[in-house]
């Protein structure tokens, strides 16, 4: 009985607080009513109320009329880009771009990350890390720019090659390209999330598997790898979940009229329709099919992982 004893002062002690808090919560309410407002009325304003104009998609709509004063026409949208026959190229554009993408630059942060853990200088591994981070600072457009001077007829690889190709204008190579460029634009800054998750890898059992005779891809396998691997799973998971969400910016940038059959995707369909032809509806629809894909592949890939993961998943 005395051994229960101090845990049952602790539960006296943190239910006091508790009520104490809620206490001088109500005496203070406007206090946190006035902190908590500007966030919840951003987060309305900026989030919540634009979703009305998902309903652009089942009209015919007029700027003059708004949404309320225009046709509404159900599904006309939805079917007139489903019967489109650029609908499958645009699709496949896109789903190739992101699969690709996705099998291509998803394992390089996290090798990334294992590399950058086995080096023990501090100073140089931050010199690394320095240069590896500094690619994620510039602009898309500016990345985009340095691409085409450096795939120019006359730019460097043409140099190096000792060819004049204008590389810009071939649909094969727009993928490798795009692909190429996130990677190592993207994949320094990346490798973040892996090397603190990787800080939690016990040194001890490293040490162990290292006096045991374990070599380096044992001690990832045994050690390095079970710290990072609920990280690694939740970053898949939201990255299938993207898999039709990519940046307009970068494709669009890229894109010239020589290799449009591999680099108009959906994302830049929308804005080509949207913002240059004026099709507000139809532009709506696309996109919202767009975000219903996305939502399905996030869902259908949390439930598969689930069931490979003992039931953990987002």
């Amino acid at each position: 009985m005395k051994k229960d004893a101090p845990s049952a002062s602790k539960e006296v002690k943190g239910a006091s607080r508790l009520h104490n808090t809620g206490v001088y919560m109500r005496q203070h309410w406007q206090l946190y009513l006035i902190f908590m407002m500007p966030a919840f009325l951003l987060t309305v304003i900026f989030r919540y109320l634009p979703m009305g104009g998902i309903s652009m998609a089942f009209t015919e709509y007029n700027p003059i009329r708004g949404i309320f004063g225009s046709e509404w026409i159900g599904l006309e949208n939805f079917k007139r880009f489903l019967s489109s026959p650029d609908f499958m190229q645009y699709l496949m554009n896109t789903l190739k771009l992101s699969v690709y993408g996705l099998l291509w630059g998803f394992p390089i942060p996290i090798i990334l990350a294992f590399l950058l853990n086995r080096i023990m200088s501090k100073k140089t591994k931050q010199n690394i890390q320095l240069v590896l981070y500094m690619p994620n600072f510039i602009s898309v457009i500016v990345l985009c720019g340095i691409v085409r001077i450096l795939l120019s007829p006359t730019g460097m690889l043409n140099s190096l090659l000792g060819t004049n190709t204008n590389f810009m204008t071939m649909p094969s190579a727009f993928r490798t390209i795009y692909i190429a460029s996130g990677i190592w634009q993207g994949a320094g800054w990346a490798s973040i999330i892996y090397t603190a998750a990787l800080s939690n890898a016990s040194k001890e059992l490293k040490e162990a598997a290292v006096i045991d005779g374990a070599n380096i891809i044992q001690q990832i396998k045994a050690v390095e790898w079970p710290a990072i691997k609920d990280t690694v799973l939740i970053q898949f998971i939201m990255s299938v979940g993207n898999i039709m969400s990519i940046g307009f910016e970068k494709a669009y940038a890229l894109q010239t009229d020589m290799n449009m059959s591999t680099s108009e995707i959906i994302s830049t369909y929308v804005y080509k329709k949207g913002l240059l032809d004026g099709d507000y509806g139809f532009s709506t629809a696309v996109g919202l099919f767009n975000t219903i894909i996305n939502i399905i592949l996030l869902i259908s890939m949390n439930q598969i992982v689930k069931k490979m993961n003992e039931g953990k998943g987002i």
